[in-house]
């Protein structure tokens, strides 16, 4: 009985392996396609994975990915859902699912998302500014600074939220400060064309 359960295990390691040296290939084949931007093709290569351990989870994250770039945004949503309901702690696909999410303007939904990850993750830079987008497309300004600020005191080289802190102040009508944040914006990024469009002319495009 021993000698026919260790066969049967050593079977199954040995199918394991098999399918993951075929699963090798693919995602190089899949990456590479990905690479040139063919991102329809990279897909289809995808359906020669055989769903074996983390590379089940990996391919639904690639199709969300590879349907986000091909603008196919309800079908890259579903397939994010699916890797959330996989693994919920998968910040990775919190975070992939936001991007869908925005591109539609979905802008609640997105910062439901965007919150969920920062609970998972609480200073996640990526967390933080896609929440920020989401506030703005909603018009939540005083959340917007709120969280603009934040991530420019946690990060205080980046110019990215520090753009958004600018615009924040102005959308708010704080017009000294705007300024004054776009000004710290050209520190880190010199001719910054959003920041030296506003100083010249005192508003948003």
């Amino acid at each position: 009985m021993r000698k026919l359960q260790w066969c049967l295990l050593m079977a199954s390691l040995m199918l394991g392996q098999v399918a993951h040296a075929d699963n090798e290939a693919v995602w190089s084949k899949s990456y590479q396609l990905e690479s040139a931007r063919q991102y329809a093709e990279s897909l289809v290569v995808l359906e020669e994975i055989k769903p074996v351990g983390l590379d089940a989870e990996l391919m639904m994250l690639r199709r969300g990915w590879l349907n986000y770039l091909l603008g196919e945004y309800s079908d890259s949503i579903s397939w994010y859902k699916q890797a959330i309901r996989r693994n919920p702690k998968s910040i990775d696909a919190v975070l992939g699912v936001t991007l869908p999410l925005l591109a539609q303007q979905r802008w609640r939904e997105a910062a439901l998302y965007a919150r969920q990850a920062l609970e998972m993750a609480p200073n996640d830079y990526t967390a933080y500014l896609r929440l920020i987008v989401a506030e703005e497309g909603i018009r939540d300004w005083p959340a917007m600074k709120k969280h603009a600020e934040i991530l420019s005191e946690r990060y205080p080289s980046d110019a990215s939220a520090l753009v958004y802190l600018a615009r924040a102040h102005a959308w708010m009508g704080n017009a000294s400060e705007a300024r004054k944040t776009y000004m710290n914006v050209l520190s880190r990024s010199p001719g910054h064309l959003q920041a030296r469009a506003y100083l010249l002319n005192g508003a948003l495009n």
